[in-house]
């Protein structure tokens, strides 16, 4: 045997990173496994944003907003950088508008504690939204940005610190508790955790096949840092998010804005294209996002997509710079009807993944909710 560990944790993107912080904290010796030598899939190809605004109320909603806590409680300890700006939602359009307004009427009473903003107030927030046709905006203060390229290099430091076992470029091959077997050899375990996104197929290809799950490209962009210090403020979202999280599908409104949406904007319901706006620690403006539905994922990108994202970006948001910097596209896997996916191959094997886009938003709440459950 290569060693011996309470809990090995099989993935080293978000959820498995914070799955590992969840056990260690609870007293557990802990082994996690990356078959890659650094994490390089979706948790390091997004905005950043945790966003328990876009989770539907309930408990996904509530999971989000305690995800949130423990972020900022895990940040603070690890001394990794995050901006506790909160969010926008402008809107230019008078269906947008409408659609905010009865958001910020119906949502507290929810559990969102947002409010609904006039122009002036909304120009007070940030310096990056455009001033004209705007006709006001949703505040919410509880969403956070995190630079997801430096937590998810940064995490791993922090977890060895707290007793975790971390193996970069050790895949593993075959779990049968209590044994589970490495590319360099084997452990004896109590609990394995698989939070390797889709790659579970290859430990579980059964399992997988029957799952339900399926990919999701997106194109994103990211500029180069902003000078003069410039801020963002607020991670930004508009009109067409609105169509996209399911939060906001408490709002009888919103029929009437996709409408419009689907008959002005039809390439943008074609690419499945809404626009957020997030900063990084060395003040890059990351900027996207399309979405393309597959069981396998096209390795080359549209030029006409990002061009489309950015038309629309310009609509509501100006910066000192727009020179893009870098281009991308990321992969995740997503349940059509589901939050996330679970499942229990075998006694002491738990597969979590599945989580869409909202990796970020619910990584430590969901991991705290395994813990609490399999402990």
């Amino acid at each position: 045997m290569s060693g011996r560990a309470d809990v090995a944790v099989i993935g080293g993107g978000i959820l498995g990173l914070s799955h590992a912080w969840a056990m260690a904290k609870r007293g557990k010796k802990v082994v996690l496994f990356e078959r890659g030598l650094r994490a390089s899939g979706a948790s390091i190809r997004n905005f950043g944003m945790v966003w328990p605004i876009g989770q539907p109320a309930g408990m996904m909603h509530q999971t989000a907003l305690r995800s949130a806590a423990l972020w900022r409680e895990v940040l603070t300890a690890a001394k990794l950088p995050f901006f506790p700006t909160g969010s926008l939602h402008v809107g230019y359009h008078e269906d947008e508008a409408e659609v905010l307004r009865e958001f910020a009427e119906k949502g507290p009473a929810a559990g969102y504690p947002c409010a609904w903003q006039n122009p002036a107030q909304i120009l007070e927030r940030s310096d990056a939204i455009r001033p004209d046709g705007l006709r006001g905006g949703l505040w919410s203060e509880t969403e956070m940005t995190v630079d997801p390229r430096r937590v998810i290099a940064g995490l791993p430091e922090y977890l060895t610190e707290l007793g975790v076992e971390i193996h970069f470029g050790e895949a593993v091959r075959r779990i049968q508790l209590p044994v589970i077997e490495t590319a360099r050899g084997a452990w004896e375990v109590d609990q394995a955790i698989v939070c390797s996104g889709d790659d579970f197929e290859t430990l579980y290809p059964e399992l997988f096949a029957v799952s339900g799950l399926i990919r999701c490209k997106l194109q994103m962009m990211r500029t180069a840092p902003q000078p003069d210090h410039w801020q963002l403020g607020p991670a930004l979202a508009a009109g067409l998010t609105l169509r996209f999280y399911k939060a906001f599908r408490l709002c009888a409104s919103l029929e009437s804005l996709k409408a419009r949406v689907a008959r002005e904007k039809a390439p943008y319901d074609e690419w499945a294209i809404h626009v957020l706006v997030s900063q990084t620690a060395d003040g890059a403006i990351t900027l996207g996002d399309s979405h393309e539905y597959s069981q396998t994922v096209d390795i080359f990108d549209r030029a006409d997509v990002d061009d489309l994202i950015l038309r629309e970006a310009e609509t509501f948001l100006q910066l000192p710079d727009w020179r893009i910097a870098q281009r991308w596209h990321g992969v995740y896997s997503q349940h059509p009807e589901k939050p996330f996916f679970e499942a229990e191959p075998e006694p002491g094997v738990h597969i979590l993944t599945g989580v869409g886009g909202s990796g970020m938003t619910l990584s430590f709440g969901l991991a705290e909710r395994t813990a609490e459950n399999i402990l």
